[in-house]
């Protein structure tokens, strides 16, 4: 006779959804050089190189580990080192044993005291973080940028020494 917790069991996919709280785990003696990819959460304990896409799951950095990878995924929580950047589709976590030297886009960031890092944040939790890129802003960009700051300068008075208080200047003649 075949129990409920087996039926269950053999009539789940191949592929168990994120929800089943189960985990790849590279552990602390574990070092992996390439690209890891797939639909299951992952921590890491050991050392990574190469990149991380796990786009609908979560990526826990543990004490232990060392990653150098740029990250993708929905969930990011670092308590070891990171070099490299991170994108959170839903929230990136430093605790405060954390060490991240790289540029986070993310919609929610939580950076806990202690937590060391370098880099920039990119937020904007109303944006889908899918239509944000990495790219330096377009030369078109930079142009406006550049007209603005021209417009705002302010003109140079040279100063002689000579104007009193109560008298009215004009840059005109007048």
């Amino acid at each position: 006779m075949v129990s409920e917790a087996q039926q269950e069991r053999s009539s789940a996919p191949a592929s168990a959804p994120v929800s089943s709280g189960r985990a790849a785990i590279i552990g602390p003696g574990i070092h992996i050089n390439g690209d890891i990819s797939g639909d299951e959460n992952l921590v890491i304990e050991g050392k990574v190189d190469g990149k991380i896409r796990l786009g609908e799951n979560h990526v826990e950095i543990g004490q232990s580990g060392r990653v150098n990878a740029d990250i993708t995924a929905k969930v990011i929580k670092i308590s070891g080192a990171v070099r490299g950047d991170i994108t959170g589709t839903e929230k990136v976590i430093i605790s405060r044993s954390g060490n991240v030297h790289g540029n986070i886009v993310a919609p929610r960031m939580s950076l806990e005291d202690g937590a060391i890092f370098k880099g920039s944040i990119d937020m904007d939790p109303g944006e889908a973080v899918s239509a944000k890129s990495a790219k330096p802003a377009s030369p078109v960009k930079k142009e406006v940028v550049k007209t603005v700051e021209k417009a705002v300068e302010t003109p140079k008075v040279a100063d002689t020494g000579k104007m009193s208080e109560n008298k009215k200047y004009s840059l005109h003649g007048g």
